[in-house]
């Protein structure tokens, strides 16, 4: 499931979704963040299911390096963008620039993994952040930033989860019936 990066994009999903989620308090947002975790859970075993066990395989060197050079850049501005906005005062920035560095990152993976789709969620975390911004540069209150940045990107995420399980279970129908 995480050769495949659905496990990834579900709990990486799942991630943005309690993001979204803190917007809210009480009742709703327990019920919010268990919805969250049955999206998660249902999109795992629907990986677990329909994807076969040889999903991703194993990465030849160069591609792996490639791989880990641009997780490695990410995280590292990741880790840059929450020092600056913590210490300039507006952490209320750290999620929509982290989804513009997310959404950015999808663009080389597109080529790595031989996946042009990966330019979907690449547009729409993107989008995310830039929503965000426009959320702030409005003057909209901290909580409509985090739900606007973690609803975007929880539902970019877990819809190319989703796409990679129907993909691989229409292959294997297509397979099936040949």
């Amino acid at each position: 499931m995480f050769k495949s990066g659905v496990g990834f994009l579900a709990l990486f999903g799942l991630g943005w979704w309690l993001l979204a989620t803190s917007a809210f308090g009480g009742t709703v947002r327990l019920v919010e963040v268990a919805a969250g975790c049955a999206v998660t859970v249902g999109l795992l075993l629907a990986a677990r299911r329909f994807l076969p066990s040889s999903a991703g395989g194993p990465f030849p060197a160069d591609r792996r390096r490639r791989f880990n050079r641009i997780n490695g850049l990410q995280w590292l501005l990741i880790v840059g963008i929450a020092v600056v906005c913590s210490r300039g005062g507006v952490p209320v920035l750290i999620p929509p620039l982290v989804a513009l560095v997310v959404g950015l990152h999808f663009l080389p993976l597109a080529a790595v993994f031989e996946q042009p789709r990966l330019r979907v969620p690449a547009a729409l975390l993107v989008a995310a952040g830039l929503s965000g911004l426009a959320v702030w540069l409005g003057d909209g209150p901290d909580s409509a930033v985090r739900l606007t940045v973690g609803l975007v990107s929880a539902l970019s995420l877990w819809g190319m989860a989703l796409w990679t399980i129907a993909a691989a279970a229409s292959a294997a129908g297509r397979d099936v019936r040949g």
